[in-house]
């Protein structure tokens, strides 16, 4: 306790309690002698109210009035200060009958000191919480199953406030790194110790859940948080993502078992939110491939900046059915337009553009899929990707669109296979549009997406929960990680600060094991490695062991933003863009491997991976290339 009182907060606490009491005691003889106390009871009143705060004080900190947080007082608080005040009043009686005075106390005055005492202690502790929270909660205390929360933040408090009315959970403990919230308490419930005595702590009071609820620090921190729990063989949870917490999708008792997601969690980004307001508010903006994981992200953030049209387009019915179906549920002010369309059609963009005059276009619309794109759809790749990128860059060009936005990946990057080719080849179409005035063109370059369509989470998830294998192409193959909300602002962020021709780069960290993610995802299962098996298949067509943000000949500069980088690449022009497309489109019925050797021509940096292509490579001329 001496420590706790050391706390400046705390000794401001007891002072205020002393400066009260010495109130009350006044209060209280002014109330018994109609506001005109005698001359010989104000000397009275003086020698005794000495002592009697004295003693008044000392109950208060033995009953632990100031563990507690003024912020989150609560009817525990206020069930402890009746006690300590009755406590008080008792005592006092006791040592002015006891101990034979010449000091006279009315009886009356030891009847309305402690209710005026009680009323400006507790009434001052609830007025703060109300000034500070802006209403007043109560407390109905339950049992449940006995839980330890890790966290002593907003978040941890705003759960153990939510819990005290479940009837599933009991908050018995929290445990913070802080270490001057150790013994203090929020809500009746004590901090124990730091979260490094987990194991201890765990074991001496039995407890077999634990909630991780640090959405706001740093995510390494929450991942050690984690897999001490884990490692303990505790049930972990974990309070919804900061993303989902910030939007008011969830609240922060929608608890859930923890997931490699939270693993590999990043922090949250720091957005320019006015000049994003400027960028979008009150205008049109419009969002191709809005039903894929990245463009409904994009639309979910969009609407928070209120733009005056949000134009949906994606050529699957059923995607775009879903982000309505999502979006209609909200009360939004913005005009919600979905369109099906293929980006590739240009009488339908064009007549999409006159009608709602988007200022701003975010490109996600493409083909995705490396293995597939890899062998039977080539050309198709280099269609949807190629052209129907064009397609539309020069309809918002002639539309006088202000910025377009194209989506790019890290597989652009000295790339392996057709799809990534495809993606670079669409970079350097924007560049080659790109001129001195009219629309900005921005691309932004970034690796997976966690939870994405297609990725390799969803598929691990899919195997252990039958029982293994879990298949993995090669040991030593690496990836990027970012959660699909941190990209979409990412790029919104990148769209903003874009002067046009750029090409942005998202710090992704560090690059994650594929084999260490299994591992870490078997072991959230509550399985044991030898449990499930892990086999490796060897690399599909076209992939890469790792993937890389920069090309061997690119380098970076910085930009006012610490995640976002600019990549200094190749350009084109718009003359080298027109001879591209002309051989896209004469390239339709060719042989693939023959379009691949073709494609090496136009992506220097290309690598095919079959040998027969590498050698047909140095055979053809971009000469005979243009004359296809």
């Amino acid at each position: 306790m001496k420590k706790t009182l050391m706390n400046p907060r705390t000794f401001l606490a007891l002072l205020h309690d002393i400066v009260a009491a010495s109130i009350a005691w006044f209060v209280a003889h002014l109330l018994r002698f109609n506001f005109a106390i005698p001359e010989t009871h104000i000397q009275d009143m003086l020698e005794s109210i000495t002592w009697v705060v004295l003693l008044q004080a000392a109950v208060f900190i033995t009953f632990g009035l100031y563990r507690g947080i003024w912020r989150f007082a609560s009817i525990l608080d206020l069930k402890r200060i009746f006690l300590a005040v009755g406590a008080a009043s008792v005592l006092v009686a006791a040592v002015l009958f006891m101990v034979k005075t010449s000091t006279v106390v009315p009886r009356s005055v030891l009847v309305l000191d402690p209710l005026l005492l009680v009323l400006m202690m507790g009434g001052s502790r609830f007025v703060y919480r109300a000034w500070k929270e802006h209403q007043l909660y109560g407390m109905t205390l339950k049992q449940g199953s006995p839980v330890i929360v890790l966290g002593a933040g907003e978040a941890a408090v705003a759960l153990v406030k939510d819990l005290a009315r479940s009837t599933q959970w009991r908050v018995i403990g929290l445990l913070d790194d802080d270490p001057s919230m150790t013994g203090r308490e929020i809500f009746g419930v004590k901090v124990k110790g730091q979260i490094k005595h987990l194991p201890e702590i765990s074991r001496r009071l039995g407890v077999e859940n634990v909630i991780v609820a640090m959405p706001y620090v740093h995510h390494e921190k929450r991942r050690q948080a984690i897999e001490l729990a884990s490692q303990l063989h505790l049930e972990v949870m974990t309070v919804p993502a900061i993303d989902d917490l910030m939007s008011g999708r969830v609240s922060v008792s929608q608890i859930r078992k923890v997931d490699v997601e939270d693993l590999l969690g990043r922090d949250a980004v720091a957005l320019d939110n006015s000049g994003l307001q400027n960028l979008i508010g009150d205008k049109a903006v419009l969002v191709s491939g809005a039903g894929g994981s990245i463009g409904a992200e994009l639309c979910r953030q969009i609407v928070k900046f209120n733009p005056s049209v949000l134009v949906c387009l994606d050529i699957s019915e059923f995607s775009l059915y879903q982000l309505e179906q999502e979006l209609s549920a909200q009360s939004l002010s913005t005009q919600l337009v979905y369109l099906t369309c293929d980006v590739k059609n240009k009488i339908r963009i064009d007549n999409a553009l006159a009608q709602y005059q988007p200022s701003v276009v975010f490109h996600a619309a493409a083909y995705k899929h490396v293995p597939m794109m890899e062998n039977g759809n080539v050309w198709e790749a280099l269609s949807n990707n190629v052209i129907g990128t064009h397609q539309l860059a020069r309809a918002c060009k002639d539309a006088g669109v202000a910025k377009f936005v194209l989506i790019s990946t890290d597989k652009a990057v000295n790339p392996t296979n057709v799809m990534g080719a495809s993606k670079r080849l669409a970079e350097m179409v924007c560049q080659g549009l790109q001129e001195d005035v009219g629309t900005r063109f921005v691309i932004v370059r970034f690796g997976n997406v966690l939870g994405s369509s297609g990725s390799v989470i969803p598929k691990f998830r899919e195997q252990i929960a039958k029982g293994g294998p879990i298949t993995i192409t090669h040991p030593d193959i690496t990836r990027y990680f970012m959660s699909i909300p941190e990209a979409a602002q990412l790029v919104m962020q990148a769209g903003l600060m874009g002067e046009g021709g750029e090409i942005f780069v998202l710090d992704m960290g560090e690059p994650v094991k594929i084999a260490d993610l299994a591992l870490d995802m078997i072991q959230l299962s509550g399985l044991q490695e030898d449990e499930i098996k892990i086999e490796y298949v060897g690399l599909r067509p076209g992939e890469k062991l790792y993937e890389e943000l920069l090309a061997d000949d690119e380098h970076t500069m910085p930009t006012p933003h610490e995640k976002l980088r600019i990549a200094q690449a190749r350009t084109t022009d718009a003359t080298w863009v027109s001879r591209l497309l002309k051989w896209i489109e004469g390239a339709h019925s060719a042989n693939e491997n023959h379009i691949k050797a073709e494609l090496a021509v136009w992506v220097e940096e290309y690598r095919p991976q079959i040998p027969v292509v590498a050698e047909m490579r140095t055979t053809i001329s971009s000469d005979q290339v243009t004359l296809h």
